[in-house]
């Protein structure tokens, strides 16, 4: 019985500093925490819309090239740099002002913009993208880093932008929907 009242009292004294991790371990008191990422449909995105009662009008859609979703009775409707609730909320508007009394319909993700990992890396390729995915993550995927590969800094070319950013590879480096992450060789 003594032991366990020592080992409680050991949980309690722990307790208040397990709280105190993120200020600990890098995140200065009062400072916001970075924001997670908000997945934002763009061409090459599939999903599924399923209108309540509506079967002819329920299926899998695709993001065209110029950022939009041909859906019937609506035609293209704008889904480039939504999410899928801003995407679901305009749509339940179209079909609301002209078509159906009260729409209820739900946008589901079937498939995302891949991710593409090159340099050197054992199996350079495409690869799915996967909710807070990182760098590191992404890598591993590929199969890892070879053995000439510069493991400190990653060049990173964001889906739409011009050119690569060179980044420091940290875990917590997050891949978006589209990105190429190219692993250099290390230099001697």
């Amino acid at each position: 019985m003594n032991r366990m009242k020592r080992m409680i009292a050991g949980l309690l004294l722990v307790l208040p500093v397990a709280g105190c991790a993120n200020d600990i371990a890098g995140t200065p008191q009062g400072a916001a925490a970075p924001a997670p990422y908000v997945y934002k449909l763009g061409p090459d995105d599939r999903v599924r819309i399923t209108v309540y009662n509506e079967p002819n009008l329920s299926g899998e859609y695709s993001v065209n090239s110029e950022g939009e979703i041909s859906f019937p009775l609506v035609g293209m409707m704008k889904a480039q740099g939504l999410t899928l609730g801003e995407f679901s909320d305009a749509l339940t508007k179209q079909l609301d002002a002209h078509y159906f009394k009260d729409p209820h319909l739900v946008v589901d993700m079937v498939s995302t913009r891949p991710v593409y990992v090159l340099g050197e890396v054992n199996k350079a390729g495409q690869y799915p993208y996967q909710s807070g995915m990182t760098v590191l993550a992404a890598v591993a995927t590929a199969g890892g880093f070879t053995y000439r590969a510069n493991q400190k800094i990653v060049m990173i070319r964001h889906g739409g932008a011009a050119a690569e950013q060179r980044e420091p590879l940290t875990a917590d480096l997050i891949v978006q929907p589209g990105d190429t992450i190219r692993v250099r060789e290390r230099h001697f």
